[in-house]
């Protein structure tokens, strides 16, 4: 089968690619061949030199690999002929997430990539392309499935599914890294527990861990020590976990310690740099290098990756108390592993239980048929069917729906070209505070992104 990456020069592409060739030594391999397509050549032949050297390893320890890669000059040359794409591009590359911080810490909140104010103005403009990429695939490669890693991932898969119904199904690797982390601070196998986990993409509890028939959850919660000793139990604390009765989702951090999370990304953004623009100098360097040092290619681009992976949710972290990342957390094997587990259950016709983000069609109480959801589903042939749910807690769905409709702002907003519904997007979002700072935000976003007022011409 044929795959097209879109955003194919992105950072963490040699990931999917590692998981690729290692899936290639099987006899019933589903990809044969790769197809990226990027925009920025610059970006595409910094991540080409990484997938050499990797090749180059293979090579060496297997043989020629069984998978081919190449480039793509178009949109529909990439996706003609595709059994499966994944979305994995980035509107406005990495100053765009700049502007989404600096813009949002400016006004005094936060300024998350995916999460609030920056989160929403990602959503704007990144709506109109992702769209604009299911219709392409829809004329293209209209039996193709479409796996979607962009962000904000619940947001664009909704707006990707209004083109493509449940063709579409986005992911995220927060979910699998937290029940993975649960499961071993229980001493448990990771592969072998069945996680009851719901919500939004990044808002959303593991309610239960299922292993040996029964919940183990419960004997987690009551553990200080072992519920401690991972992250999520780090910034959160114990006692606010035993209160929730739930292992909150890492991101919502931004939500319960608002106050804090806000404080210390100001600090940071004052003291040094932002998130992005830690990302964007670290990554500069390595397309810079690997353009002049191909041969060294891979070694730069992993290098990266783990100053990367090292300052994941820093200003989090430190607001909690400064912790460093466990190393297990650093390898990778995340959102890559989950792509691939969707392929291959679709590919084979092979029924997977999976959490995936896809339209709710009933499976979780309290929201619409269409709302896209984080939940576990039963993944073959047929796409990701959602599981049925347990309610989610009072307080869990009121703030889901707070920023579910946010997200509905936005999808509107977009629809219409509308400026009002893109302040009530801002002004309702729980991590904004007042229509005025609303205002504030999307003056500020229109002036920092001269493209928006393209999206949003009308009143």
């Amino acid at each position: 089968m044929r795959l097209a990456i879109l955003g194919g020069g992105g950072f963490r592409v040699p990931l999917v690619h590692r998981a690729l060739l290692a899936e290639s030594l099987r006899s019933d391999a589903v990809v044969s061949e790769v197809v990226l397509f990027d925009p920025d050549e610059h970006r595409l032949d910094g991540i080409r030199a990484v997938l050499e050297r990797q090749r180059d390893a293979h090579r060496a320890a297997h043989g020629p690999p069984r998978l081919s890669v190449r480039t793509a000059r178009s949109l529909p040359e990439t996706l003609d002929g595709a059994g499966t794409v994944f979305s994995a591009i980035r509107v406005g590359a990495m100053p765009g997430r700049v502007a989404d911080e600096r813009v949002a810490l400016s006004a005094g909140v936060l300024g998350q990539e995916t999460v609030g104010a920056g989160g929403i103005n990602y959503g704007l403009r990144t709506l109109p392309i992702a769209q604009r990429v299911a219709r392409a695939v829809a004329e293209h490669a209209p039996r193709a499935w479409v796996v979607n890693f962009t962000n904000p991932a619940g947001l664009v898969t909704e707006a990707m599914s209004e083109v493509l119904g449940d063709r579409v199904i986005g992911i995220c690797d927060s979910p699998v890294g937290l029940s993975r982390r649960a499961a071993r601070a229980l001493g448990l196998d990771p592969a072998a527990v069945r996680p009851d986990y719901a919500g939004l993409n990044h808002l959303g509890w593991l309610r239960g861990l299922w292993s040996g028939g029964r919940d183990r959850l419960p004997e987690l919660l009551a553990d200080t020590r072992a519920l401690e000793s991972f992250e999520e139990g780090r910034i959160f604390g114990a006692e606010w976990v035993r209160a929730l009765g739930a292992l909150p989702n890492e991101y919502l951090h931004y939500y319960y310690m608002a106050r804090e999370a806000a404080a210390a990304a100001a600090d940071t953004a004052r003291e040094g740099l932002t998130r992005g623009e830690e990302l964007v100098e670290q990554q500069r360097g390595f397309y810079r290098e690997a353009s002049a040092r191909p041969g060294e290619a891979f070694e730069l681009w992993d290098r990266a990756r783990l100053a990367r992976e090292r300052g994941y949710m820093a200003d989090n972290r430190r607001a909690s108390g400064g912790d460093e990342r466990d190393g297990e957390d650093l390898d990778g094997g995340g959102y890559e592993e989950v792509a691939l587990a969707v392929m291959r259950a679709v590919a084979r016709d092979e029924p997977t239980r999976l959490i995936a983000d896809v339209r709710n069609r009933g499976a979780l109480p309290g929201l619409d048929d269409d709302a896209v959801v984080e939940v576990p589903c039963l993944v073959d042939a047929g796409g990701a069917q959602p599981l049925s749910a347990a309610p989610l807690a009072d307080h869990q769905l009121g703030l889901v729906l707070a920023v579910k409709s946010a997200e509905r702002d936005v999808m509107e907003a977009v629809r219409t070209g509308s400026r009002a519904h893109a302040l009530r997007a801002f002004a309702t979002h729980p991590l904004v505070d007042s229509v005025t700072t609303a205002r504030t935000l999307l003056d500020g976003y229109l002036e920092a992104f001269g493209d928006l007022g393209e999206v949003l011409p009308n009143p």
